[in-house]
Parts: C-alpha cells; structure tokens; sequence
C-alpha cells in the first residue's frame, strides 16, 4: 500500500467514527400523510405523534434536545409505541422526562403500549404504573375512543407481540369496524391481523429501522424477525390497511446506528382524495 492510498485509508477511518456519532445523536423528523375512509371532517388533519425505542438514551439534560423539536410541532395525540428501556438495569427516568417536558407545554392524550425490553425483567407492570402516575393512558390489549362532537376514532393498543402478550382480538372488542380504528403496537410482526380486521393505521416500533441499515437493501437484521425482515421501516400499505414502522430514538445491543438516525414521527390523517368522476360538474 502506497503512503498515499494509506494516508486516504486512515483519513476515511477517522471520519467514520464522527459521522457514527453524528448518525446516533442528530435527530430527524419525519413526516407522513395518511388518507383513511371515510374519516368524519372532525378528524381532518388529526396528527399523532409517534415516538418509540428510546432505550433509556437521553438527548441533553432532561431531554431538552428532544423536546425543543417538539414544540415546534402541532399534534392532537401522542403515541408510545415500547422499549422506553434497556439493559439489565433499565432507567425509567429518561422516558419519565420526555411525558414530564411535553406535559409542561400540552395537555392532550397521550397513550403508551409495552415492548419487549420494558418485560425484559418483569418490570413491564412496575413501569406501566409509574407511566399511569405521569398522566399516559397504558392500554394493555384494550382500546379507547377519543370523540369530537358525534364523531369518533378509536385507539387500540396490544401488549408486547415479541414475548407474546399480545391479543388483539381482546382489544379490538366493542370498538366500532365502520369507525377508524389506529392500532399500536411495538413490534409490526401483527401487521398481517390488522389487515384481516380491517384497520386502518398501524404504528409499531421495534426494528429501529435495523439500526445498521444497508443502502438499497433495508435492514441487515431485526430480532425476533430475521435476517432482511420484510417491514423493516417506513409506510407500507396494503387493501384499506396502512402501518408506519418507526427507526425510533434509542438502540439495543452496540451503541450504533449507520444510515438511520433515530427519529420521531408525525402522523396526520386526511380523508381520501376525491376520486375524479366526483369532481365533475353536474349536468
């Protein structure tokens, strides 16, 4: 190897490890519009913010760097979709921290189901109580409506599909199938259900995009979902039925992300696009 072709190797090595770090720490914002219908005029623009995996990571003090996002964002319901911890010393404070910070600044719902890190130890009830005690809704396999006037839509949320807890035929009980129904859920591994029941949007978590993730090919690897797991990350839709699947906050195992830089998401709902015939005028 010429002095050359080594000094270009050693220069290229040393600015790999800034761009991991910068890959782990600089937060990213994504953006999804979702057409369900019939959706009541009252739920037009409705926007769910999605965050999910924060594995214990914190951004500044008390998640300052996270919440000043955040605020700069408009949103009618929040969504935690698991794994708020990791390791076998999980911290609930920084997940305590992020509801604290954005209960200072918004008083509206915010609801949460459980990951297979939060049950890692047994503590997923220990947690859930402590989460109760912030002021989120903890929906085990159960599901609630949030109304506007006569209107409503319905939050449904499973327990843990990993370690399966999950049982959506539980939650989905008394809720109305002409009415949008949203499903939360950490891991997307049910996305196949949700399409046989009819939902309408599902939000999971889990896969943190593959953490390392490969150009042109997705993710390498998701535990409990295999080597190149076919929902991976992103928006996929299928018949009446669309998921987002979040890259999330934190990570699990190495302190590493390449080329999925954690996130959270913003969700709005719009009814669907008036088919041409429809915008015809009448003879």
């Amino acid at each position: 190897m010429s002095a050359m072709t080594r000094r270009m190797f050693l220069m290229g090595g040393v600015s790999f490890f800034p761009y991991l770090y910068l890959e782990r720490v600089s937060l990213a914002v994504r953006r999804y519009q979702v057409a369900i219908g019939p959706l009541a005029p009252a739920f037009e623009g409705f926007t769910i913010l999605h965050l999910s995996d924060l594995h214990d990571k914190e951004f500044g003090s008390a998640q300052e760097e996270l919440l000043v996002l955040i605020r700069q964002e408009k949103f009618d319901l929040v969504a935690l979709t698991g794994d708020l911890v990791t390791g076998d010393r999980p911290r609930l404070t920084p997940a305590l921290e992020l509801v604290a910070g954005i209960r200072a600044f918004w008083d509206g719902p915010i609801y949460s189901v459980s990951g297979n890190h939060d049950w890692r130890l047994g503590r997923a009830a220990e947690f859930n109580d402590r989460l109760r005690e912030a002021g989120v809704r903890v929906l085990g396999n159960r599901s609630e409506p949030i109304q506007r006037g006569a209107e409503r839509i319905w939050v449904v949320g499973v327990d843990d599909p990993v370690t399966s807890r999950d049982r959506l035929d539980l939650a989905l009980s008394g809720t109305e199938r002409r009415q949008p129904r949203l499903l939360l859920s950490h891991s997307p591994q049910l996305y196949p259900q949700a399409e046989r029941h009819g939902l309408d949007l599902v939000l999971a978590g889990h896969t943190h995009g593959g953490q390392i993730r490969l150009p042109l090919l997705g993710a390498l690897f998701v535990p409990a979902m295999g080597f190149f797991p076919a929902w991976d990350y992103g928006l996929f839709s299928r018949r009446a039925t669309t998921m987002i699947v979040s890259g999330g906050l934190g990570e699990s195992g190495l302190p590493i992300r390449f080329n999925i830089r954690p996130e959270f998401s913003l969700v709005t709902l719009r009814s669907p696009p008036a088919r041409r015939s429809d915008l015809q005028p009448a003879a």
